[in-house]
């Protein structure tokens, strides 16, 4: 049982990262950007869906940002007030 919590815990797909975002006056957030692992920023083009949401491969529970990156959909996570990305 200690090894699945280990595993859920650290996982090598779930990668933190820095995000811009924009909290409006309601407690709405928007991210706008973030900076992969490889230090290169990315803009979020567009966001399609926001709602609570389980990560299946990394591991976790947050607010599920479904989003436009580069005409590519991703997804990413706000999970107790730090932001990740599952690598594909």
């Amino acid at each position: 049982m200690e090894s699945n919590l280990h595993d859920y815990l650290i996982n090598d797909n779930k990668v933190y990262v820095d995000v811009t975002e924009i909290r409006d006056k309601t407690g709405n957030i928007k991210p706008i950007s973030f900076i992969w692992e490889d230090g290169k920023l990315y803009e979020i083009d567009r966001i399609i869906d926001v709602r609570p949401g389980h990560s299946l491969k990394g591991g976790g529970y947050g607010i599920r940002y479904t989003v436009e990156i580069r005409g590519k959909q991703s997804q990413m996570f706000l999970e107790m007030n730090r932001w990740f990305i599952v690598k594909k």
